[in-house]
């Protein structure tokens, strides 16, 4: 019903920048919030950033004024704008999207395939 797809990963070196791409297809009623969470080497999936329907965001304190959480004019592409970046800020990053669709009563998640970052020293 729903396709989450992200874009813009890549390799970097420490201190350089990158701007991460999401966006949501489908059967699409409402978005929600559609947020960024990462996963490094042999680390649990962690949160990275979360912004609602209304423009509200948040962010973890790991990345909280080096990372800024954006969405586009139809509010179905989110954008992960990363500056500073570190060796520790590599990971798979994956796009989350709280969506509701045609025919259902609640809202639900979904998943995109993720991105890999890799920050070089």
């Amino acid at each position: 019903q729903v396709q989450v797809v992200e874009s813009g990963g890549g390799l970097v070196q420490a201190g350089g920048s990158l701007r991460l791409s999401c966006t949501a297809s489908g059967r699409i009623v409402n978005i929600n919030s559609m947020s960024w969470y990462r996963q490094g080497p042999g680390k649990q999936r962690e949160f990275v950033a979360r912004i609602t329907s209304g423009g509200s965001s948040n962010y973890a304190d790991s990345v909280k004024g080096r990372f800024t959480i954006s969405r586009d004019n139809a509010e179905n592409t989110v954008y992960l704008q990363m500056s500073s970046l570190k060796p520790d800020d590599t990971a798979v990053y994956y796009c989350n999207a709280f969506i509701l669709t045609t025919g259902r009563l609640t809202y639900n998640d979904y998943w995109g395939q993720g991105t890999q970052v890799t920050v070089s020293s």
